[in-house]
Formats: structure tokens, sequence, C-alpha cells
């Protein structure tokens, strides 16, 4: 009985340590959405220990990534283009106008680390229009462009 535990334990701890490295997320043509589904989506990608990868579009509620997943478990392609804008309500509940919220961009900038706060600042800060921040020096001093494509 206490060889059957013995190996039992052996093969779990086998399993735990052979188990296969966590996978990378990419991200390639995302627009964004509600900014409570992406804190979420990217709290459990945290977690997980995936590395991101930015492989093209990251607009509006998809940006949060830079402040959810530690900034050293992302990485952009020369493909990368980050968009941001200031936060608004939902088009369904506003009869089909961009009203912005205060209070939902000030959540977004509590979220975003500070090289994306300054880089926001230094193109004149949020505002209804998006601001576009493309693969190059501004976004490589955010996130590291991934190794692999350079």
């Amino acid at each position: 009985m206490v060889r059957l535990a013995s190996l039992l334990l052996a093969t779990m701890l086998v399993g735990t340590v052979a188990s296969p490295a966590a996978a990378d997320y990419h991200i390639k043509k995302d627009f964004g959405g509600y900014v409570e589904e992406y804190k979420a989506k990217y709290a459990r990608i945290r977690d997980t220990g995936e590395r991101v990868i930015i492989d093209g579009i990251c607009n509006s509620a998809c940006t949060l990534v830079l402040g959810i997943v530690p900034l050293n478990k992302i990485c952009v392609t020369p493909r990368a283009s980050l968009g941001f804008h200031q936060a608004y309500y939902d088009k369904a509940w506003t009869a089909g106008v961009k009203v912005t919220s205060a209070a939902g961009t000030a959540e977004l900038m509590s979220v975003y680390p500070r090289g994306v706060k300054a880089w926001i600042a230094s193109v004149g800060g949020l505002t209804a229009e998006m601001k576009k921040l493309k693969n190059g020096y501004d976004l490589w001093m955010i996130v590291d462009p991934c190794p692999e494509e350079f």
C-alpha cells in the first residue's frame, strides 16, 4: 500500500515537472471591447504565465494587456500597432452616439504602466480619436521586440 502511494506520488511529481510550458497568446487583430472583460481575460493570461505576442492590431481595451500582464511577458513584432482613446459608454445606451466617460478613461489610465502613460502624455493625452503607436522606437521604449522576429 505504501509502495503504491509512493508510485502515485512519483507519477504526479514527474507529471508536474515534465508538463509543457505555457503556450503563447497571440494578438493579431483585436479592436477592443468591454474593459471588464479584457481585465478578466488578461488576469487569466497573467496567472497562467503565458507570453503575449502582439503581432498586429491591438486597439482600445486590448491595450490593457500592457498594464495587467507583466511587460517582461509581452513582446511585439514588426506588425504590432497599438491604438489608444478615451473610454466611452456602450453606444447601445447612448442612442448610437459616442459619449466619452471620464471615469472609464481614468480607470484605463490607472491600469497602464508608466511608459504608456508617458507616451500618451507626449501625444497630448487621450481623446475621443484613436492615437496609434506603431512598431518602432516609441513602442520599444514600452515593450520589447520579440527576439525571434529580429
